[in-house]
């Protein structure tokens, strides 16, 4: 199983895209791959792109929460796979995950924003599946777990994949560890945790007014809860050269584990 990170920055960054990423299984009888958030926009198709990934491909999607860094692409892609279907372009069903609060704001803005034949699909290939906490589905033929983060700012939901037996991979979406996901995080293989900037210029960007976390907070997390392998991502992009060395020497004061801080593109294999 293979990350590739299609953007790594928070909402407001120029420098790298915003948070969204695919997984996929490399294999000669599949190219399917599964799409975490969709970014801001179109860019999604650039990241894409630049990634040798065919969006058609891309058969099933998980959103996180409502906000537009995380949203807006998912919207693009409603409107490019219906537009291709409609022109026998575009082949089997494009499945959208998400919690029943997101999946009404999906149906409405698709319905508002596009035009009628890019939405003619929607509901026949065009899948919009609520999840619920705590439920399982199957996807890349791995178990995955959505559960809900308890977000005090938007409903917020991430999910645990079972890759490979007794490892499993945790997204966190973009809001620091909540003990109500004990049972997720504790042991992870791979936990996907923000860290919107380093602790020694917390004071500069002020991430706990924006309900998120630094990098030092992250690590203990990581290392507290037996993490092995910790990716961080939803960062701010203003040392965006220097961002994985400096992140990455800040984090192993905190955490002995496998800390990766990825760049925009980057492929990582679990």
């Amino acid at each position: 199983m293979n990350i590739t990170m299609l953007g790594t920055g928070q909402a407001t960054v120029t420098q790298c895209c915003n948070t969204c990423f695919v997984l996929w299984e490399p294999s000669v009888y599949s190219s399917e791959y599964f799409l975490i958030d969709g970014s801001g926009g179109n860019v999604i198709f650039k990241q894409l792109l630049d990634a040798g990934i065919d969006w058609k491909n891309i058969r099933t999607v998980f959103v996180t929460h409502k906000h537009l860094d995380h949203l807006f692409g998912i919207i693009w892609l409603i409107r490019m796979a219906g537009g291709y279907m409609s022109r026998q372009q575009y082949e089997g069903t494009l499945t959208i995950y998400a919690h029943d609060e997101l999946i009404k704001i999906i149906q409405n803005m698709a319905e508002m924003l596009l035009q009628e034949k890019e939405i003619f699909f929607l509901g026949k290939r065009i899948l919009l599946e609520t999840v619920k906490d705590k439920e399982c589905k199957t996807i890349l033929g791995k178990k995955v777990t959505f559960f809900d983060i308890h977000s005090t700012k938007a409903k917020q939901y991430g999910f645990c994949m079972e890759f490979e037996e007794n490892k499993k991979l945790t997204c966190l979406g973009d809001e620091p560890y909540n003990e109500t996901t004990y049972q997720y995080v504790i042991n992870s293989e791979w936990l996907l945790h923000e860290a919107f900037c380093l602790y020694s210029q917390a004071k500069l960007f002020e991430p706990y007014e924006k309900h998120h976390s630094t990098v030092k907070e992250a690590c203990e997390t990581a290392q507290a809860m037996h993490v092995r392998n910790l990716l961080l991502y939803h960062t701010e992009d203003s040392n965006i050269k220097n961002r994985k060395l400096t992140y990455t020497a800040e984090g192993r004061k905190f955490y002995s584990g496998n800390l990766v801080v990825p760049d925009d593109l980057e492929v990582i294999r679990l």
